[in-house]
């Protein structure tokens, strides 16, 4: 079967995770990608430890299970790119590549040459994607930001965690880095409408994708809430603001998480639960009433739920269609049958561990298939081999590695 990106070259020049991740997106679809690392510490998340992989000898590696999840498929090439020498190399890559993906500093590599202007004049065809904190443009376009930064100031965290009147109540950020990697996710959408813009033009594309400018997208509902209402979004643990009953609730053994959707689905809860009235008292007949008067909905719920089990209530009402299910840890979520079924979790040929587990795209196709053979790279494990396929010499290999430009 074939790879839907297989005919596409991306020159990778980021590092830590929003472009890194976006780049592995692309492999997976089988594009060829160049990783180009700085010699000696390379990525940065290389050194984002422990846990690190071990040989086949039980040794560590330089590979962080940080870097692991986010660079499959890809090459490395190992250049210092403040040098000329070192520049040269990435506009000679440049010539050959359809895109190029960075996340520098606004204006740093305009000092080096290696800009969208400057790759541009010598590949008129080329997209170029930039991935920053702020942006090119504005107030903050220069300052640096992480994740958790972005999360504070774009909103996200005044509407993550309990309510400031419960235990434990505050701000809380996402257990992952979910900016990092929607940004990361949009970018590669950028990049595949500008190919397929290309395909029609015949010109490249430069996209300025910033990660406050995702946050600030993604507040969806809340933002809209606020936007119609006039009311600021807070705070509320696990109940949603729109749609109830959607929340955590405690059964005789432990916890079980309930999306109700709809009034349909209400009705057959409250059946279930043996409690068919509820679904007939003026208070909770649609979900406007259920939103309106949650706090007097709750505790009745919380005492029928009471009664059974999690696996007793979650057996009553899968079979009654009523979305629920437990709260899984990392483990037992990849131990799902359902993840097992969809070979989620694989583990790929390592040259020096011998195999390396990875959490796989979800991309699934009817006529293509995903990149499944390629383990993230060692530091500069290609950087021989794809100079030269730029036809440089294994005489000015050398003389390169001598001056410590690769």
């Amino acid at each position: 079967m074939k790879q839907l990106l297989s005919h596409i070259r991306v020159l990778d020049l980021s590092r830590v995770l929003a472009g890194p991740w976006s780049a592995q997106m692309l492999a997976d679809l089988g594009a060829e990608v160049i990783k180009v690392e700085r010699p000696g510490p390379g990525d940065d998340t290389r050194a984002w430890g422990p846990p690190f992989l071990k040989t086949e000898a039980g040794d560590p590696t330089r590979e962080s299970g940080y870097y692991l999840g986010a660079n499959r498929g890809k090459r490395s090439i190992t250049v210092d790119i403040a040098e000329p020498q070192g520049q040269e190399i990435i506009r000679e890559l440049a010539r050959h590549v359809d895109i190029v993906l960075e996340n520098y500093k606004v204006g740093t590599l305009k000092r080096y040459g290696l800009d969208y202007d400057s790759l541009r004049a010598i590949n008129p065809k080329l997209i170029y994607c930039s991935i920053t904190g702020f942006g090119q443009t504005g107030p903050r376009a220069e300052q640096p930001a992480y994740d958790f930064l972005i999360q504070a100031m774009g909103g996200l965290m005044s509407v993550t965690g309990e309510r400031d009147d419960l235990p434990g109540g505050g701000p809380q950020k996402i257990g992952i880095p979910l900016i990092d990697l929607i940004t990361g996710t949009y970018a590669s959408v950028g990049m595949l409408a500008a190919l397929a813009n290309r395909e029609v033009t015949g010109e490249g594309e430069y996209i300025d994708m910033a990660m406050l400018d995702v946050q600030v997208s993604l507040l969806s509902n809340q933002a809209m809430n606020y936007l119609m209402s006039g009311k600021t979004p807070i705070r509320r643990g696990n109940a949603h603001p729109n749609i109830q009953p959607q929340d955590v609730f405690k059964c005789a053994d432990g916890d079980l998480v309930l999306v109700v959707g709809n009034d349909g689905q209400f009705a057959k809860l409250c059946q279930t639960l043996g409690a068919p009235e509820l679904a007939q008292d003026a208070r909770f007949m649609t979900n406007p009433d259920r939103v309106r008067n949650q706090l007097e909905l709750r505790p009745l719920l919380d005492a029928l739920f009471a009664r059974k089990t999690r696996a007793e209530w979650s057996d009553l009402l899968g079979q009654a269609q009523v979305p629920c299910g437990p709260i899984n840890s990392i483990p037992e979520a990849l131990a799902d049958p359902q993840i097992q079924h969809r070979q989620m979790l694989r583990n790929l040929p390592h040259p020096t561990a011998g195999t390396v587990p990875q959490l796989m795209t979800p991309f699934r196709f009817g006529k293509a298939e995903i990149r499944t053979d390629q383990a993230p790279p060692l530091l500069g494990q290609h950087t021989e081999e794809i100079l030269g396929e730029l036809g440089i010499s294994a005489e000015r290999i050398q003389q390169l590695r001598q001056d410590a430009i690769i």
